[in-house]
Order: C-alpha cells, then structure tokens, then sequence
C-alpha cells in the first residue's frame, strides 16, 4: 500500500477547485489534510482575519467530512508540525498551494529541509505568477503590458470537488480554533460569514444581482455596490479562476476580470520581490515625516476630513474598506500628510478581512508612488474625490454620526458651517478645493 500524501492547506481553504488536493487523492488511496494554527503567523495577523478563519476551517472541514475524509489541525511551528505528522504516518510527500511570499518561500525550504517531498501547486491566483513573464525579464513591473499578456494566457480547466476523500486510520484531528483572542487591531462589529459555503452563495448572489451594474457603480462609495469577494479570495475559500470564470462573458464581467487580473499582477510583483512588505519596489528618495499625532488622528477617523475618516471608520466597523475610500485614505496619509506608506499599510493590514501581503502592500505602494504606478506623482485631491464618488455625502454620513445633520454636500466641508458640528475636529491638513 502506498504511503499517504500530506496537503498543507494555507490560503486555499476549498474543496472545490483545489489542484493540490486532487493530485494528492490520484497520487495515493489516503491522504492528510492539515492546517496549521501558527500562533506567532497568528499573532501577527488581524484579529479580524483570525475570526474569519474560524469559519473558513470549519467549512472546510464540513466539506471534508461530507466526502469521508476530515481536516487535521494542529497548532505550532509549521514546518515542525508537518514534519511530525508525516512522520506519524508514514508519509514523505507533501502537496501544497505555491504562495509568494518570504513566509510561503521559507515553509517550502524548511520542509525539504526536513526530507519532505514538497510539490507546489497554483491556485492563489487565476494565472499563476511565472507563466506569463515579459521576454528577457522575470517579472511584469507595469500593468498594462502585463494586462495584455494576462488576457491572451490559456487558463487551466477548474477542477470538481473530490467525491471521496480517505483519511488513514488512527489521525487525531484535533480540535478547530475558536476566538481566542488572537491577532491585531480590534474586533470589528459587522463581520460576514466566512468559509467556502457562504463564500460560494456570495459569488452566486454578485453575479446575478451585482456583476452588470460593476462598470458603472464600482466607485460609487454610497453603493456599496463591490463584489465583497476579497476576504473569500485571500483565506481562498473561493478560488480565484472560478471566481474569473463566473464572471466572465456576462455583462460587466470584463470590468470585474480586470480587477482579478490586478490582484495577479500583484503577486507576480511580490513572487519577484517578496520585500514588497518592507522595502520601496522603486526607490525614488521620498522624504517621509514622523508625525505621531497625525498618523493617531488618521487611524482613528479623526483627521477633520469626512472623506478620508468616513474610509478609516468603515475599516474599524468592518474589517472592511471601499476601494475608492482604500485610495483616498491611503494617498491622504503619505501624500498629503507625507508620512511612510508602511504605517499605513501596517494599520490595514492588522485591520483588514482582506489584508493580504501581495494586494495590501503592493497598492499601497503604488499610491505612495514607491510602486508600480506608472505616474508616481499623481495629485489626488481629497475634497475633489469626495464631490465626485459621494456627491450626497451619503457614504461619509454612514460611518460619521457627527456629521448626520449636515445635509447633501455640506458633509464634506464641516468646517464651512456658521457653527460646525460639535464633537467633530477641524481638518488638521488642508483637505483641498
């Protein structure tokens, strides 16, 4: 009888469209799911994710047991706890979803340190980073070009869900994490399911209800009206070619594509760069200010700028921001108040469902323009988005109560008013015209 496969789950928390786990079940009769609960991974991570992966793994598990197998869980260093969990049964293969960053790189080496076979993967993304790459280069540095290659790339068939899934006899599963009260940043208050389930009714409800008025409302920070599908596509309970292929060929499916095709882009920069996180893609000699108080004021929403604290208090309620509020906030602390683009980011990323090294750094760095941005001294006006993408002032009325009785435009513009709102600050940078 041929030894069992190990599957490492890490950010592909599916039985659906799992690469990894449909070769581990045609390589041999019996395999190992595994996750592992990494207290220090854990403790660097939002508290807001860490909740999300409660459910995430109990939906993978009910999608395991439905099929005969389980998710085993264990707790530790990863490569420790694999390492000895190969050991306990007998196996030296390990299947497992190719990431790119330092931490994926370092699980990988340290494995077949150990003298496990590790084969890797796609799955983090709908083009896996590598398979298009611009001639004589290892990586695309701007998106358009990239853009481009992207859409002419065949992509692989998705794969079905296993119909049986073995586990071999005597594994202790052990037990499921619940909300120990791990992670960074404060519990937000209105977190949404999570887990491959409810990820799936998501994707469903969006491409009926939501998908053709994208190209029109994707901006319109009142609507709401964005997918919600980032916090599913960063733990991976929705993988991300079904995601591309539910949408595309439907009406504002091509809108929608090209938004999955900006997150790949990301990756393959990050797989090229895995310093994205710490260090400036492109140096280019900014000069940074140290500025406590306002960096304080701006995590807080409380810069004096409706705009701009309307998108930081979404973050704290949610876990969640507007793409268009991402932007503005984002330019609003390292253009405006010119303090380092890694603050910011840090906050968000102990903050967001969604937080994610590749998305979360790399599209900060390009608003700082220390990225790929193209125009890396792009003038982005604050008081000018805020006309544009909420006229009414509806979305900084959602998240601002101060500001509740201030009608139409003028929320924008507190500081106007004969009388301006009691309990709210005045701008503490000029907000512009």
């Amino acid at each position: 009888m041929s030894a069992p496969t190990l599957v490492l789950f890490t950010q592909d928390l599916r039985v659906r469209d799992h690469p990894a786990l449909t070769a581990a079940l045609e390589r041999t009769r019996t395999v190992v799911p595994v996750f592992v609960l990494d207290p220090a991974v854990a403790d660097r991570s939002a508290r807001n994710r860490v909740a999300h992966l409660a459910d995430a793994l109990a939906s993978l598990r009910a999608g395991l047991r439905e099929r005969g197998g389980d998710l085993v869980v264990r707790r530790g260093d990863t490569a420790e706890e694999v390492s000895a969990l190969a050991g306990a049964v007998g196996a030296d293969t390990v299947h497992t979803t190719a990431g790119v960053t330092a931490l994926a790189a370092r699980r990988v080496g340290r494995l077949r340190a150990a003298g496990l076979a590790v084969e890797c993967f796609p799955g983090l993304t709908v083009v896996p980073p590598g398979e298009v790459a611009p001639a004589g280069g290892d990586h695309y540095k701007v998106f358009t070009p990239y853009w481009r290659a992207w859409e002419a790339h065949t992509w692989r068939e998705p794969l079905p869900a296993p119909d049986r899934v073995a586990l071999p006899k005597g594994v202790r599963t052990g037990r499921l994490p619940g909300d120990d009260g791990r992670g960074r940043g404060a519990l937000a208050g209105e977190l949404p399911e999570g887990g491959e389930r409810a990820a799936r009714k998501r994707l469903a409800a969006w491409t009926l209800h939501g998908l053709a008025d994208y190209p029109d409302r994707h901006d319109d920070l009142a609507g709401d009206a964005t997918s919600r599908l980032s916090a599913d596509l960063r733990l991976g309970c929705l993988s991300p070619l079904e995601t591309a292929l539910a949408a595309d060929g439907r009406p504002g499916g091509s809108e929608f594509v090209r938004q999955l095709a900006w997150r790949d882009f990301h990756h393959q920069v990050t797989a090229a760069f895995p310093a994205v996180n710490v260090r400036d893609y492109r140096p280019r000699g900014k000069e940074w200010r140290r500025d406590p108080d306002a960096l304080a004021a701006w995590k807080e929403g409380r810069t004096g700028v409706p705009i701009v604290d309307a998108g930081m208090r979404q973050l704290l309620r949610e876990g969640f921001v507007h793409n268009r509020a991402r932007m503005i906030t984002a330019a609003f602390l390292t253009r405006t108040l010119r303090v380092h683009w890694r603050e910011g980011a840090d906050h968000f990323f102990e903050n967001l469902l969604d937080g994610d090294v590749a998305n979360n750094y790399g599209n900060w760095q390009w608003v700082a323009g220390t990225g790929n941005d193209t125009r890396p001294n792009r003038s982005f006006n604050p008081l000018r988005q805020a006309r544009r993408f909420d006229p009414d002032g509806v979305y900084v009325r959602r998240y601002l109560p101060e500001l509740a009785d201030l009608p139409g435009a003028r929320a924008h513009t507190p500081w106007r008013e004969e009388t301006p709102p009691e309990g709210y600050p005045p701008p503490i940078a000029d907000p512009g015209h």
